[in-house]
């Protein structure tokens, strides 16, 4: 038996009838044909299925589509256009912080909700001061986006895209008319 679900990928609504049982990763790359979101370990190991959902990091393989009704998806192609790139995008381009490109869409998603955890004044394993504002080192991003593997090993130069774009207005762009991005 099926279960209605409704989701906002990109700034546009659908409508599906799943499964319950589907990832919100199969939900995006088979039911909507969202190919920027890898399937890469479908375990949660990996991070290559990494997506904003009402602007949190999630790992898509793992998080029911059901679990999700009526959530905010955005993923990496939701985030700029090729004309205006999220700062994200244009600091991976910048740094070369990619180079086969596979981890990528779940690097700078990733990126983006960790950046806003920093803002929120989450802190992380290596935050030596729980009880102050983290302070974004090199250490610090390492620790934090720790559960994106690049299997390339671009690690220095994603490090340094995300310090470079740190102070960035981290909101995606806005979706074109007519549906198209």
């Amino acid at each position: 038996m099926n279960v209605p679900v409704h989701l906002t990928v990109n700034g546009h609504d659908h409508h599906l009838d799943l499964d319950p049982r589907t990832s919100v990763l199969d939900a995006l790359r088979d039911h909507l044909g969202v190919m920027s979101v890898k399937k890469g370990c479908d375990h949660g190991q990996c991070g290559a299925c990494t997506v904003l959902v009402d602007g949190e990091r999630i790992l898509s393989c793992l998080g029911l589509a059901a679990s999700y009704d009526g959530a905010q998806v955005v993923t990496a192609e939701g985030l700029g256009t090729p004309g205006n790139l999220h700062p994200l995008q244009q600091a991976f381009l910048d740094h070369d912080g990619l180079q086969c490109g596979y981890c990528t869409p779940g690097q700078v998603c990733s990126a983006v909700g960790m950046l806003r955890e920093v803002r929120r004044g989450m802190p992380s394993h290596v935050t030596p001061d729980v009880q102050g504002a983290p302070h974004l080192t090199d250490a610090e991003i390492r620790e934090r986006m720790s559960g994106n593997l690049c299997r390339c090993g671009a690690y220095v130069n994603i490090v340094a895209a995300i310090r470079d774009a740190q102070h960035a207005d981290l909101a995606p762009a806005e979706p074109r008319p007519g549906g198209q991005r």
